[in-house]
């Protein structure tokens, strides 16, 4: 198991690079495949019950406000409430993969998945100082040529890829022993192209992830628990502090000129207040936003807002324990590298999860998982090949004593 386990997570770590750099859609897939073909290794521990129990319930409720949901999907594929219950057993089974991957295979994955953002970390550079030539060449070269504006716009999807999984994919090399530099070129091409495509949220990511991260170095005890506090107060006081900022805006009758982007966010979170006051308890039901066009296209892009409004005040409350548990199983007694990757990339997906994407897009809570599964994959072992073969020189020498005796 550990051996088919450790194959499945180099096979990932080899297909995530491209992906983060065309093709970001295909987390879905690919984690769900992950999940699937580490099944056998699902397994529920004492300390992981908490987290279970809470997405369980999470799930529970999602499917229950269907049945209040204005929103009808035509097919069955789309159909959140049925993504969900696949995806949460999958995702679950290859975070479980990884933790049980051979200690050899975890690092040669890290490794791989390593390298592999630092070059597209490098393309990313090579593409800003083109204005995205590469990306185009390849899309005439396959025979579905696109334009340099839409370049622009895909690539700089690929920046919010890089921003989220810079932290846990460098963290993971320097644990097998791959040089640090390799992460100084994922940021780097994740800030630079952010910046030439017009990406803001991907630079606000980058630094705070590096603040976060330090942060988490340094009190390893305190930083992670105190990030699970903040973000369960982000998801719960999202509609008040909307519209405590409304109403000081109206009061003092301020008019703040922003671009079209964030004026139409603004937009959404206002009418979204609006819609959650009508229905704070129970919601509108799952995957209600859908129905609110052309007040709300698609979602507040904001998380918060959108559970407020689908889920109502349980679906706030859970997902705010959701944050709670996981950031606090970060927390740890004494510095600690996957940890503090992980807390740093749980902070570029809650800035990206404030401004940007749906929460039920499939490809986006992929990527939160393939995150969780990297931080598996490097968490509670020393994985660089000197360490490796000290423990196999001492578990040698152990036994070598033991006969002796």
């Amino acid at each position: 198991m550990e051996g088919w386990c450790g194959w499945v997570m180099v096979g990932a770590a080899v297909l995530t690079p491209p992906l983060a750099w065309v093709g970001p859609l295909g987390f879905a897939p690919l984690l769900g495949l992950v999940g699937l073909l580490c099944l056998p290794a699902f397994r529920l521990t004492d300390e992981d019950r908490p987290i279970a129990v809470v997405l369980l319930a999470v799930l529970v409720w999602a499917a229950v406000t269907t049945a209040w949901s204005p929103y009808r999907p035509d097919d069955l594929d789309r159909s959140v409430a049925l993504k969900l219950a696949l995806q949460l057993p999958l995702y679950w089974s290859a975070w479980c993969g990884a933790r049980r991957a051979a200690p050899a295979l975890r690092r040669l994955a890290l490794s791989v998945l390593a390298w592999g953002l630092a070059i597209v970390g490098v393309v990313m550079l090579a593409e800003a100082a083109t204005g995205g030539a590469i990306y185009q060449a390849l899309r005439a070269a396959i025979g579905d040529p696109t334009r340099p504006d839409l370049a622009g716009k895909n690539l700089a999807q690929g920046t919010f890829v890089l921003a989220v999984l810079w932290p846990v994919a460098a963290a993971g090399g320097v644990r097998a022993g791959r040089p640090w530099a390799l992460g100084l070129l994922m940021v780097l091409g994740t800030a630079t192209a952010a910046l030439v495509f017009l990406a803001d949220a991907p630079v606000l990511a980058v630094g705070l992830s590096l603040l976060v991260g330090a942060a988490a170095w340094t009190w390893p005890r305190s930083a992670p628990r105190g990030l699970g506090v903040a973000a369960a107060a982000y998801v719960l006081l999202a509609p008040a502090v909307t519209l405590g900022m409304r109403a000081l805006g109206r009061g003092f009758g301020l008019h703040v000129e922003a671009p079209a982007s964030w004026a139409q966010r603004m937009d959404y979170w206002s009418h979204a207040v609006d819609f959650i006051a009508e229905h704070p308890l129970r919601g509108w039901g799952l995957d209600a936003s859908r129905a609110f066009s052309p007040a709300i296209q698609l979602h507040p892009h904001n998380g918060s807002l959108q559970i407020w409004l689908e889920l109502g005040a349980p679906g706030a409350i859970l997902a705010a324990l959701v944050w709670l548990f996981v950031l606090r199983r970060l927390s740890r007694e004494t510095p600690d590298l996957a940890a503090t990757a992980g807390a740093a990339s749980a902070t570029a997906y809650l800035v990206f999860a404030a401004v940007n994407f749906g929460v039920w897009q499939e490809w986006w809570l992929a990527l939160g998982g393939l995150a969780a599964v990297v931080v598996g994959l490097m968490d509670g072992a020393d994985l660089t090949p000197a360490r490796a073969a000290d423990r196999r020189s001492a578990a040698k020498s152990s036994t070598s004593a033991g006969f002796s005796g």
